[in-house]
């Protein structure tokens, strides 16, 4: 099938980060796990990620709420520069929950962002902003709420290294997840198969170890937990509880696979043979 050229490849500029750049060394594994800080706690935010990394989680996610398209109020660049100098050499994954975002990319950049997504609902032109986050040497990622339709990437989305789908709707920590996301998430998976660009698939909000294996399967390669692993008493277990359910669902995606390309050359085994016998 031919790719949508709004699909193919194109050369885009990747000035460097002004100062303390975020790391450019991704984790190489398939499947990421992701501490959202929102549940850390803030009196030792340095110790804490750097425990959770310590224990497995493959980067940071960083949320970034104004009070103002999102009922609360978080944390800013200034937070992002401290956990630099603390050491975290990880990726830093800022999640934008503001507006305007245009305004605040660059410091995000300068402060050691690896990506930094924002909702297209708070930017005024999208496709500026996208660019904007690249020309500044990070990674651009689109946010999708519950109830946002995937019409936002049917112009963007091969521009993107990132599509975030919110499974709680943003502002707080510790909500449930909402199941209707699943659907979502399989059609996104469908569409960048399609496009045939790397693109990785985040899923943000209620994901706990009894959850994850179905998330996964339904196309996420990145999980945001928060209170799942900060507010457990072994991070390391958790982690490593969540990759169990990974596997898992990995495990299950072979063999539905393998029983896919076995029904289907049983099929072609019996056409021929029909074919044979009519001939």
């Amino acid at each position: 099938m031919a790719l949508d050229s709004r699909c193919m490849n194109k050369p885009q500029p990747k000035p460097q980060p002004q100062a303390q750049p975020g790391s450019t060394a991704l984790p190489t594994t398939r499947h990421w796990i992701a501490p959202s800080i929102l549940s850390a706690d803030f009196a030792r935010l340095g110790a804490e990620a750097q425990a959770v990394l310590d224990a497995g989680a493959d980067l940071i996610h960083f949320d970034v709420m104004d009070n103002h398209y999102v009922p609360n109020l978080t944390i800013g660049p200034m937070v992002c520069q401290a956990l630099r100098r603390y050491g975290i050499r990880a990726p830093i994954d800022v999640h934008l929950m503001v507006r305007p975002v245009d305004r605040i990319v660059p410091d995000f950049a300068a402060a050691g962002a690896s990506y930094i997504s924002f909702h297209p609902e708070a930017s005024d032109h999208v496709d500026r902003t996208i660019h904007l986050i690249r020309e500044h040497g990070c990674r651009p990622g689109l946010v999708l709420n519950p109830a946002s339709p995937l019409d936002w990437l049917d112009y963007t989305l091969d521009k993107l290294d990132l599509v975030l789908l919110m499974s709680v709707n943003p502002g707080f920590a510790g909500q449930q997840f909402i199941p209707s996301v699943l659907g979502k998430l399989r059609e996104v998976r469908r569409r960048i198969h399609e496009c045939g660009r790397e693109i990785r698939i985040e899923v943000d909000g209620g994901i706990r170890v009894d959850n994850v294996a179905e998330v996964v399967t339904a196309g996420a390669d990145t999980l945001v937990a928060g209170s799942a692993i900060f507010g457990s008493a072994d991070y390391a277990a958790t982690i490593r509880a969540m990759r169990a359910e990974i596997a898992r669902a990995e495990a299950g995606a072979a063999q539905a696979g393998a029983a896919q390309v076995g029904a289907a050359q049983v099929g072609a085994a019996q056409v021929g043979a029909a074919q044979a016998g009519g001939s």
